[in-house]
């Protein structure tokens, strides 16, 4: 069966599901195939649930008239929803980066959304199938969408630019992270890089932070561009967007002129120096998307961080950062850097291990222990990683579990904690029940 054939199909069931024991009625199943499961072995089962239709790729299971045949299910769910996205001619914005692509992925749809229907990735569904789900998602009302695009090798913001077709984008930052993966900081340039050279050769445009290393050099000459920057005086006499810091302790408040000449403030819910640039990238989409301001601040302002991303959680009379959704050199170093700004007197960061760095792992976990003493930091730290290292004088637990225990047997009292950590190490466990 031809795409265009499938297609004609899938606009009369849009549901997409690829999960055998989530079948909604009159969907369509991509029987996806991963290391631990087959898809295709509950296709007949998606059948009797409900599905409208199958998509399989194995030849041997008995022929069913609900069942589409191809030659690849995965490589089909990716063209079905490239050829969705191609009957839109409207804004695709694709967003990637090392650090704070989904907070600030969040940011610009919230404040788009307020003003046009806008369609954008939920959670992290940022990879090579949470992508295409994304997009065959997208409803025919759209005029603007946001994708996130992850990475941890060279080639795959290429190949999800392939299917996204972004007209627009922007790379957040790039920093120390999966190093595993891309093998060196440079392979993570050149990963990031690769949404540059698509809107490149498809005369894109692309959002640049000034503030940000490498980002303009990665850019190169022929791209066409919108810059911004951080601004202490915004001068209007200057053709980039420029957004003022107002506070950062304890969120973040931002400032800019509009084109009349009038200062215009926004006050979030974000805390954390790091989040500015999140906020900053949002405002300057919304301005040069023409939000009107009420909307912009109304969005921004009634915006509250969720999934473990700077989130402030108080317990009696302890306060507590949590920021614990992933990590690596950079972030890591960033939310440090931060949390010893705050004026607090007993300050106490919890680290957890940084993963997926490969042979980068030793060194980055030293300096960031040694980050955290010149900060003057009392710092917790969790992970197999920290632990081998076995510096003295540090407090280390091998997982959260071993921390939680310790922990609440404790006496702690007008204290603020800072939690970050990789992913796989959850720290969000110490705070719960």
């Amino acid at each position: 069966m031809t795409i265009a054939a499938l297609y004609k199909i899938f606009l009369d069931y849009s549901k997409i599901c690829t999960d055998s024991r989530k079948i909604e009625p009159d969907c369509l199943f991509f029987a996806l195939k991963g290391e631990s499961f087959d898809g295709n072995q509950f296709a007949e089962q998606a059948i009797e649930q409900g599905a409208a239709y199958a998509i399989i790729d194995d030849a041997n299971l008995s022929k069913h008239q609900q069942f589409i045949l191809v030659e690849d299910v995965i490589t089909t769910l990716q063209q079905l929803a490239h050829h969705h996205r191609k009957q839109f001619e409207i804004p695709v914005i694709g967003i990637t980066g090392t650090n704070g692509k989904t907070t600030t992925k969040e940011l610009i749809s919230t404040v788009l959304e307020s003003h046009y229907p806008t369609h954008y990735t939920r959670g992290n569904f940022n990879n090579h199938i949470g992508v295409p789900l994304t997009l065959l998602a997208m409803p025919a009302d759209t005029e603007v969408a946001v994708i996130e695009m992850g990475a941890n090798h060279v080639g795959e913001i290429d190949f999800l630019c392939q299917i996204a077709a972004p007209t627009h984008g922007l790379i957040t930052n790039v920093g120390e992270a999966h190093l595993e993966g891309f093998g060196s900081f440079e392979g993570v340039k050149t990963a990031k890089g690769e949404l540059y050279k698509y809107l490149e050769k498809s005369r894109g445009l692309a959002f640049i932070n000034k503030n940000e290393e490498h980002l303009q050099e990665m850019a190169g000459q022929n791209l066409y561009k919108v810059l911004y920057t951080k601004s202490e005086q915004p001068d209007l006499k200057v053709p980039i967007f420029e957004t003022e810091l107002v506070a950062a302790s304890p969120f973040v408040e931002i400032a800019f002129l509009s084109k009349t000449g009038i200062s215009q403030s926004i006050k979030s819910q974000l805390i954390g120096l790091y989040n500015f640039n999140n906020i900053m990238t949002a405002v300057t989409l919304a301005r040069y998307f023409k939000v009107p301001y009420k909307k912009i601040k109304q969005s921004i302002e009634n915006y509250t961080p969720s999934n473990n991303r700077s989130q402030i959680i108080e317990k009696g009379t302890n306060k507590f950062l949590l920021d614990a959704y992933n990590a690596n050199i950079t972030s890591m170093t960033k939310a440090l850097e931060s949390f010893a700004s705050y004026k607090e007197q007993n300050k106490i960061a919890i680290i957890g291990d940084m993963l997926e760095l490969g042979e980068y792992s030793v060194e980055a976990h030293h300096k960031i222990i040694d980050l955290s003493e010149n900060l003057g930091l009392e710092i917790l730290t969790v992970g197999k990683e920290f632990s081998q290292l076995n510096r003295k004088g540090i407090k280390q637990f091998p997982d959260t579990t071993t921390l939680k225990t310790w922990f609440w047997k404790q006496s702690f009292e007008n204290t603020f904690f800072l939690l970050k950590g990789s992913r796989g190490i959850g720290l969000e466990k110490l705070l719960k029940d």
